[in-house]
């Protein structure tokens, strides 16, 4: 038996002509932005990796298919349905099943893009492990699935609102090598710095494809972690974004916000106490990560096997 894989006509000729193919996420649609920011960051982040040269596949669950690539008609319904399912490694298979909408998550889209042949993915931040895990056991399954999944992923590294340092932690003990670019600090997704080191530095698209190839060649499991900081000229420094993320996160703790709904309380309060700006911020280092992952697409093309 096979997967129940529907390439969109794009994809599909990509796929028969050998052209680069980046994977995209289809929460940062659903949850992630409001109607219609989503819609149109969607069909911007899109065009930013044809214009680089590469071809996007966005990826979302549609009548009990996986979708790798949506046709305008398709992106644009998806991005008009906010009760769709957040599909993640424990519950899209169900969701296929019963024929639901779902949009992937960071790991959901990881397993999809494997099971279409795509090597590299492009998203806004990761998940990880939560405030307060030690006691809730709130831990993402980005984490699990990076250390399983041959995928390199690239993002403005992990969501400033988690854990950072037990992030990074978890990360490390389950081998997923985190590569920051272009400099030594780990980003915290709006900020540029998070003041933790990062594990490991590249400084161009070639040594990060050299790199997924020679972990191929290695025979170890899981992809990479590419944490890409936003340009310099959008982020939100971690002087204004820290107070901002604890009070929207002591909102959160008092409201009894739970599991899949914490993270989209938590940026849409952020939005409100940043009066927009993280919204901004949000589009610029998504459309930042596509470009990068269109070089990284391009580059595995000739990297040494």
């Amino acid at each position: 038996m096979t997967a129940p894989l529907a390439y969109s006509a794009e994809v599909a000729e990509a796929r028969a002509s050998g052209r680069p193919i980046v994977a995209l996420e289809s929460t940062i649609i659903t949850h992630g932005m409001p109607y219609p920011q989503n819609l149109e960051t969607a069909r911007q982040v899109e065009e930013d990796i044809r214009a680089e040269g590469a071809v996007p596949a966005t990826i979302a669950l549609m009548g009990g298919q996986i979708c790798i690539g949506l046709d305008p008609d398709a992106l644009d319904a998806l991005a008009r349905t906010p009760d769709a399912a957040k599909a993640s490694r424990a519950d899209i298979a169900a969701i296929l099943a019963a024929g639901r909408t779902g949009a992937t998550t960071v790991a959901a889209t990881m397993i999809c893009a494997h099971l279409a042949g795509i090597e590299v993915f492009a998203t806004g931040g990761i998940g990880g492990v939560h405030r307060g895990a030690e006691s809730s056991f709130d831990i993402s399954a980005d984490l699990t699935e990076l250390a399983e999944t041959p995928v390199t992923v690239v993002a403005a590294g992990a969501k400033a609102l988690l854990d950072l340092p037990k992030t990074l932690e978890v990360l490390e003990t389950r081998g997923v090598p985190v590569i920051t670019v272009g400099q030594d600090a780990f980003p915290a997704f709006w900020s540029r710095d998070s003041g933790l080191p990062s594990p490991l530095r590249c400084d161009t698209a070639a040594e990060i494809a050299a790199a997924h190839r020679m972990r191929g060649r290695l025979g170890l499991p899981g992809g990479q972690l590419v944490a890409n900081p936003i340009p310099e000229a959008d982020e939100i420094s971690r002087d204004i974004m820290v107070p901002v993320i604890e009070q929207a996160l002591a909102e959160a703790d008092a409201e009894g916000i739970a599991a899949k709904a914490v993270t989209p309380f938590l940026l849409g309060r952020i939005f409100e106490l940043t009066e927009g700006r993280s919204l901004t911020a949000n589009i610029a280092l998504v459309r930042n990560n596509a470009r990068l992952a269109a070089a990284i697409a391009i580059a595995l093309q000739t990297a040494s096997t």
